[in-house]
């Protein structure tokens, strides 16, 4: 079934449409939110950013969703999943308010990044419970189709809002007051998604009880064996785990390619105007959105005619070649190119992740598999960025980061294949 079938049959049922509205009035908010992060870490025109400050950023934007999102878990399954969906977006409406006083204040930044994890933090619970929330509002042979819509009407929705927070920026300014005046913007979502909570009953999304359950204590200790009894299951489904490191150094290499864009953007390419860099980060960001959703359309027509074992080591050398062959030249026409082909790349993958781990991996694992998704798919990204602000240069341009690019993908390629095609033989064996 297509993504718009998918999502005009869930989207007949009511709670069905007001847990909807819920994400995406908070995604929304988010996008705006993350662009103004980003615009305030990277292209404020009042800091010199380097790659280590950008590693920096992206390590606060990214690492709450890999360290906490293990054990939130616990808390959802014991606290009012609807309480979580109406209380939240207030408690990050009020930390927002908070970094908007601490930016127009001028505050040193690590108070700033530090309101900004708070924010984060406080999303992931959002952003879970939202998850364990969808079997409550919808039948069960419709929840297929919900969960194909969802993430990805998520994560579209997240970069409108971060179109809209261009907007917003070219309206405020790119000083510390307009950055102030974004954040704030931020609220008002938040407050439609609390509102759009509310109209939920309380005991709608659960959880039931459970006379059961394990302490709490106890339960985030179950969390880290359990990981480790997870990651050793995992090892013995070769298929998963083999697209699930593919999908891992997609986003090492996806994250190396966001370092050197936004330090070519903000040094070579426009001479240290951050509001030009801005621009031209905010087209590759569109274009990437661009091919995210153009990923939703085709993959399933991909994975049909190839199979998922042979597309995604076609998607992984197709990153390598076509990303090096546009960045190379280093001109600034050829990233918003390279943004577009990694964006399909990186999206494609990963519904052919999420696809293998939930074919293959056993359904007692299956938690457990996706905490471990996420943790590789968020710690990857912030550690290429990490490895970028070794390597790169001032002004981004370095011919040795492209090169490792272009070759780390198609070593990527040629391992997975290598991999699943010792699997498939050990499987027919």
């Amino acid at each position: 079934m297509s993504f718009v079938a998918d999502l005009r049959v869930v989207l007949r049922g009511r709670d069905f449409r007001r847990l909807f509205g819920t994400r995406l009035s908070s995604q929304f908010s988010d996008g705006i939110f993350q662009f103004g992060v980003a615009g305030f870490a990277f292209f404020s025109p009042e800091s010199q950013t380097t790659a280590l400050q950008v590693a920096a950023g992206l390590a606060v934007l990214l690492l709450p969703y890999s360290v906490l999102g293990p054990f939130v878990g616990v808390f959802i399954d014991r606290w009012s999943r609807r309480q979580i969906l109406m209380v939240a977006p207030i408690v990050r409406g009020m930390l927002l308010l908070l970094a908007a006083v601490l930016v127009a204040a001028d505050v040193p930044d690590p108070a700033f990044y530090a309101t900004a994890l708070a924010v984060l933090g406080v999303n992931r619970f959002f952003l879970t419970a939202l998850g364990a929330s969808l079997p409550h509002v919808v039948p069960a042979d419709r929840l297929m189709a919900a969960n194909a819509v969802t993430p990805t009407s998520g994560t579209v929705i997240t970069f409108v809002g971060a179109g809209a927070g261009f907007l917003l920026r070219e309206v405020f300014g790119g000083d510390d007051r307009g950055s102030a005046l974004l954040l704030v913007s931020c609220c008002v979502p938040l407050a439609l998604s609390a509102l759009a909570a509310r109209t939920m009953d309380r005991a709608l999304l659960g959880p039931e009880p459970d006379p059961n359950r394990p302490q709490t204590r106890e339960a985030m200790r179950n969390v880290v064996t359990g990981l480790v009894d997870g990651a050793r299951h995992l090892g013995r489904q070769r298929m998963a785990a083999a697209t699930m490191g593919a999908m891992a150094a997609h986003r090492f290499f996806y994250g190396m390619s966001t370092a050197l864009g936004i330090i070519l953007y903000r040094y070579y390419f426009t001479d240290g105007d951050p509001d030009a860099a801005l621009r031209g980060i905010g087209l590759v960001v569109a274009t990437s959105g661009v091919g995210y959703f153009l990923a939703v359309i085709i993959t399933p027509y991909t994975t049909e005619w190839f199979g998922i074992e042979r597309w995604v080591p076609i998607a992984l050398a197709a990153s390598g070649v076509l990303a090096a062959a546009t960045a190379l030249p280093f001109q600034e026409w050829g990233l918003p190119v390279a943004g577009f082909i990694l964006g399909v790349t990186a999206q494609s993958v990963k519904i052919c992740a999420d696809t293998t781990v939930q074919r293959d991996v056993q359904d007692i694992y299956l938690g457990r598999a996706f905490s471990i998704y996420d943790m590789l798919f968020n710690g990857m990204y912030v550690l290429a960025a990490a490895l970028s602000a070794m390597i790169l240069p001032a002004n981004g341009k370095s011919y040795t980061a492209v090169v490792i690019i272009a070759i780390g993908y198609l070593v990527a390629a040629v391992a997975y294949r290598m991999v699943t095609a010792a699997a498939s033989r050990a499987e027919v064996a």
